[in-house]
């Protein structure tokens, strides 16, 4: 029995159709109605998938919740050493999720941004413990403060070394695109989380809670992919109200239609939909020189790209490609900026899995067993490439004609 006959039992396959006002999704896609998508049978991690799944769902709703009131008098916003901003949110969610799987995957490490050191410098330490305690789908709403921080040290970067040996581990981006967290509400943001076993990615979930779906105009979404299986997506099951810090949609308690995810099917490099990263301009990118970009869909040149507006972070430019709302996202890194594994591990799967194709500029695979120690950074050649495969080598020619890499 193959994957969409052995899923179908549980619901009739459907196409699905736009009528959003960002780019559509395939129109290959179909949904399906289960707790997972596909049987357990065909998925080997499928109960980490599963636990996965469920916590970036409860760590979405603790984003929500913390934003509804981030600035009233509890709120706190903090520049860290890197000039980036952090919430109390960041370190809920790491908490959360630490706590979470821990309890049901102890042996599993965790590979993370935040450690507590700067949560006790700042004294933020009884606002996260109170974000993470007072979310009602936290399994044990009895944990101490002592108790949050040793979870959120659980991935920090002094809590473990792997050594040159690949391994089993968990790799969490608490809230990619902070700087997105701290806008309005059609800002992106993403709660992203991995498996990687033996230096492979086997399993990614994302949660986006202001992704505006096609097919109704709910908002929020949670994309998984597990090797093999493909990439879907359904709707987050939480609503932000004007009115209620946090509630559940009417929908809760009914099964999801989970949606089959693929990348565009664009094959001509001047009719793809690109994105950069938000720190970096078009000018800086060895495209540039051939052709130059807007942000005018209705107005494009011989000779320009169409470059989407997709607000912070690096995940939220993967699931656009995973989704097939954009065609190509390419990053530069920075002589003193160094890669970190969890901007891109959760997305390099979704978009495979999806059809799509990721490397470095060099068409190289992203190695993750490049940082032997800590399994916390990347050292992609040039920079990150992330196409719909169609587009990739063609993507490649052009930066090697235009960059000095």
């Amino acid at each position: 029995m193959d994957l969409l006959s052995s899923a179908s039992h549980f619901s009739t396959l459907r196409f699905a159709h736009s009528h959003s006002s960002l780019p559509p999704l395939s129109t290959h896609s179909f949904t399906v109605r289960s707790s997972l998508p596909f049987p357990s049978q065909k998925a080997k991690y499928y109960k980490e998938l599963e636990a996965a799944v469920g916590v970036v769902e409860r760590a979405c709703r603790l984003c929500l919740d913390v934003k509804s009131s981030l600035f009233s008098s509890g709120g706190r916003i903090i520049e860290k050493n890197d000039q980036t901003p952090v919430t109390v949110a960041d370190f809920g969610v790491q908490a959360l999720v630490s706590l979470e799987l821990g309890k049901l995957f102890p042996s599993i490490p965790l590979v993370a941004e935040e450690d507590s050191a700067f949560i006790r410098s700042n004294n933020l330490a009884d606002l996260v413990v109170n974000a993470v305690t007072g979310n009602s789908s936290l399994s044990d709403t009895s944990c101490t403060e002592a108790d949050v921080l040793q979870a959120i040290d659980r991935g920090g970067k002094d809590a473990f070394t792997f050594g040159s040996k690949p391994a089993t581990y968990w790799v969490l981006d608490p809230i990619d695109g902070t700087r997105g967290f701290l806008k309005g509400s059609e800002a992106l943001y993403v709660v992203g989380l991995a498996l990687v076993v033996d230096g492979e990615i086997v399993l990614g979930v994302m949660g986006c809670p202001n992704w505006q779906n096609d097919l109704s105009n709910k908002s929020g979404t949670i994309m998984v992919a597990h090797v093999g299986c493909g990439t879907w997506t359904k709707h987050l099951p939480v609503v932000l109200d004007e009115h209620l810090p946090f509630v559940l949609d009417g929908t809760a308690n009914v099964p999801s239609s989970w949606t089959r995810c693929f990348v565009d099917q664009c094959c001509v490099v001047h009719e793809a939909r690109f994105c950069i990263q938000d720190s970096q301009s078009w000018d800086s990118l060895p495209l540039s020189p051939l052709f130059s970009a807007t942000t005018n869909a209705d107005s494009i040149g011989d000779n320009e790209f169409l470059l989407l507006p997709t607000c912070c972070g690096s995940l939220c430019k993967y699931l656009m490609v995973a989704s097939g709302r954009a065609s190509v996202f390419i990053l530069r890194t920075k002589v003193q900026t160094i890669i970190k594994t969890w901007d891109h591990a959760v997305g390099i799967i979704c978009v495979h899995e999806a059809g799509g194709k990721v490397s470095d500029w060099k068409g190289n695979q992203i190695d993750l067993t490049g940082d032997e120690v800590g399994r916390r950074f990347i050292y992609p050649s040039g920079g990150v490439l992330v196409t719909n495969a169609n587009l990739h080598n063609q993507i490649l020619e052009l930066i090697s004609s235009g960059s000095t890499v």
